[in-house]
Formats: C-alpha cells, structure tokens, sequence
C-alpha cells in the first residue's frame, strides 16, 4: 500500500478508489455498458477469482472501456472456474471457464474490445429438443 505523505496523496488516493468503486457498481444504466460479472462462489474464490475479479476492474479502467464488474453466485459450473459472463451492450451473454489472468486479457482484448470469440467459452443450449413427429 502507498504510503500518505501529504494532504494531495491523500486526495490522489480517494480519487483512485473511487474510479475503481465506480467502474465496479454502475447502475444507470447497465445495458448501455459492457458488464463482467464474476463468479464468486466458494469454488470461484478457491480457483482464483477474487483475483480474476481485481484485474478486470483495474484493466477495464486502465484502458478506458466503460464497463460494471460485479460479483454473482455460483453459476453452476463449478468444473470450469473461474468463470466470468460478460455481456456486451446489445449482445447475449456469454460464459467463459478457466479464466485466469492470460485469458482475461485476451478477453479484454479481442471479445470485449474487438467483438471476437476466444477459446473458452461455455456453451449454453436454451433450446428443448423437439419431438420428431414421424414418430
């Protein structure tokens, strides 16, 4: 941790922890925002994703991408954490598993910032399967 030496430090400081406080609780307007939610459940915390969770705020802020990081529950893939769902303005959802610092820069990079799929998503059927007729 920094050390305070002055009145400006201290100012600095404030002025730091709250653009991280902001970047992470957003709540306008959330659908006009690219939105991170970590999972923070014991098995996502026991993997690593309070890490996960630190670096996307800080890196989201660092370059510039307006963004709400927020934590969720279990999502139900506990083989797979840590997971993040990241949903972009206009756009479905999309789970990713086994994300650690190197993929959450590429998907910072490509997904969040270039609209590009990475490795590691988790893929999700909302569709039943319908019944064959002919039967």
């Amino acid at each position: 941790m920094t050390k305070v030496k002055s009145l400006n430090d201290l100012k600095k400081m404030r002025e730091e922890l709250q653009a991280k406080v902001t970047l992470r609780e957003k709540s306008d307007h959330p659908d006009k925002l690219v939105q991170v939610k970590v999972s923070m459940a014991t098995c996502g915390i026991a993997s690593g994703a309070k890490e996960i969770m630190n670096y996307f705020i800080e890196e989201l802020d660092h370059r510039a991408v307006e963004a709400i990081v927020t934590q969720t529950g279990c999502m139900g893939f506990c083989h797979a954490e840590p997971t993040i769902e990241v949903i972009l303005p206009g756009e479905a959802s999309v789970v990713f598993g086994h994300v650690d610092i190197k993929r959450a820069d590429e998907i910072i990079e490509k997904y969040i910032k270039g609209g590009e799929l990475v490795d590691g998503i988790i893929p999700v059927n909302y569709e039943t399967v319908k019944e064959n007729k002919n039967e």
